[in-house]
């Protein structure tokens, strides 16, 4: 995957952007813009770089100018724009970014992972989104311990209701590690959200990680996601297993 830098241009901090993606936005052509910066500490996260905007190496790269002049130039050839992170909702000009890319013809799916329900319900609102991806951590019992910090889960509660009511296309969906997740955990998260759209398992890929140390975690553990998506299937409209 082939990123090219950016750096922080007014208060939003972009860390690249990747050209083309057939993956990142279901069913069209898309470029995927990175942001720095993210509320959560998950340690399983496989964007390390992009979590800590103090820590983030931002002196080199093109600026956001870049990354809109390349959008003109591939007007009618790509259909969309990904903006993940990161957390993007964390960024005070998301907004402004989201109408800028949409004045240029694109439509727009947000990944996010439901810290700020007050952006959502604005983009929603507006109908600056065709497409939203918001990551189920966990069951809520375990929510904290899993991202790793104190969070008030009213605020994930409130997205997920914003998503779900809001007619515009949309997934929610779960990286299960072994070692964090259990198969009762899931069943707990199916009674959660039933009725979604789209529900998605993602594969533990054990490469680059936020905490290393959760290798000694999940060392010797499995998950049967077949067994585990064909419990809860019943709960959604589509269900499917990722990686």
């Amino acid at each position: 995957m082939k990123i090219d830098n950016c750096k922080l241009i007014t208060a939003l901090v972009i860390a690249g952007f990747q050209k083309l993606t057939l993956l990142d936005y279901p069913g069209h052509l898309a470029a995927t813009v990175f942001t720095v910066g993210c509320s959560f500490r998950c340690p399983f996260c496989h964007n390390p770089e992009l979590v800590n905007h103090g820590t983030y190496n931002i002196e080199h790269g093109t600026i956001e100018k870049d990354f809109f002049e390349f959008l003109k130039k591939r007007k009618g050839k790509l259909e969309g724009v990904c903006i993940t992170g990161g957390e993007p909702t964390i960024q005070p000009d998301l907004v402004e970014f989201i109408g800028k890319i949409r004045k240029l013809g694109y439509k727009v799916k947000l990944d996010t992972n439901g810290t700020r329900p007050d952006i959502l319900r604005e983009v929603i609102s507006e109908r600056l989104v065709d497409f939203i991806a918001m990551d189920i951590k966990n069951q809520p019992k375990k929510y904290e311990k899993t991202i790793n910090t104190k969070f008030d889960l009213n605020r994930i509660k409130l997205s997920i209701g914003l998503i779900m009511n809001s007619r515009i296309p949309y997934e929610f969906r779960t990286t299960a590690v072994p070692g964090i997740h259990s198969e009762r955990d899931f069943l707990a998260i199916a009674k959660w959200i039933k009725n979604a759209q789209s529900y998605w398992l993602q594969r533990y890929q054990e490469t680059k990680i936020l905490d290393p140390n959760l290798k000694k975690k999940t060392k010797g553990k499995k998950l049967d996601l077949e067994k585990i998506k064909t419990k809860i299937e019943k709960n959604f409209g589509k269900i499917g297993i990722r990686g």
